[in-house]
């Protein structure tokens, strides 16, 4: 049972979903626990802590702050906020600018990933936006679901709740400015070689000294512009080189991991496995 609610007390006025989900969505679904808009009436507070959810909402209108992991951040629109609820947390409407605020409050047992890859990725806990409107339209899409009467709807929720991590996760891009156009081309020619030389053996300190570019600015750019390391973009393309030849080819395990770029057999092997959650063998078997 949902309910869809029309609240207003002395200090906000809502408009929210209180959503129950399915035993299957809890099991198996990014699931919707609570999701509205409310429009403070004079300054308020909302405070918690140790809540198995995750909270997204963003400033429609007015100014804020919110209170998280030890920080007081001022928010007014544009800006928005995803936190885990498992930590304390508090957020207050301004006096002189009283807010209007989307928000959601959705769990999953994938929730928690992806939150950690977001914030590994750079993302921050607060942030202002330029696509304000698309996270809106998100947000009302999922109250309009979740009020209906769709008899997938968890299904629905669901996607639209990946589509809002979609957009969270795209806030992470943030590539540095260079004041040389040279420096960023350069990045771009380290992913070219490193798909065009993956059999050969490459290093960090090799690569910077090819591209001009100090060793630990390379690490930190190419993360930055691709959201993963050198060494696991690097790894990324031998293993998918490896699946390839596995399938397709009678090359023994031991020559495809040295067309790959890794010699030591127990190494390829070890690698493969963590990629895959397999070893080479099997995962030849399987296809």
């Amino acid at each position: 049972m949902n309910e869809l609610s029309y609240f207003t007390d002395r200090a906000v006025r809502s408009d929210r979903v209180i959503y129950t989900p399915t035993i299957f969505a809890k099991d198996a679904l990014m699931y919707l626990q609570e999701v509205g808009e409310l429009t403070a009436l004079k300054d308020h507070s909302s405070r918690r802590k140790d809540l198995d959810s995750f909270l997204f909402f963003v400033v429609e209108d007015g100014a804020g702050e919110v209170e998280y992991g030890g920080e007081v951040h001022q928010l007014t629109t544009g800006d928005c906020v995803w936190i885990d609820c498992r930590q304390p947390y508090c957020h207050r409407s301004s006096s002189d600018r009283l807010w209007t605020l989307g928000w959601v409050h959705f769990y999953g047992k994938s929730v928690k990933a992806v939150y950690e890859k977001y914030l590994e990725r750079g993302g921050k806990n607060v942030f202002h936006t330029e696509k304000m409107t698309g996270y809106t339209h998100l947000l009302e899409t999922v109250q309009v679901v979740a009020d209906s009467e769709d008899y997938i709807r968890d299904m629905r929720i669901n996607e639209y709740l990946q589509k809002l991590l979609t957009l969270l996760m795209e806030e992470t891009y943030r590539p540095v400015q260079q004041s040389s156009r040279v420096k960023q081309e350069n990045i771009q020619k380290v992913r070219d070689y490193l798909e065009a030389h993956y059999e050969e053996r490459i290093t960090l300190e090799g690569l910077a000294e090819q591209f001009y570019i100090n060793k630990f600015y390379l690490t930190k750019l190419f993360k930055q512009t691709y959201g993963v390391t050198v060494n696991s973009y690097l790894m990324q393309i031998r293993i998918t080189r490896a699946k390839q030849l596995l399938r397709f080819t009678d090359l023994s395990i031991e020559l495809i991991g040295e067309k790959c770029g890794i010699s030591d057999p127990n190494y390829f092997s070890r690698a493969f496995k963590k990629t895959e959650g397999l070893t080479p063998g099997r995962y030849r078997r399987m296809w």
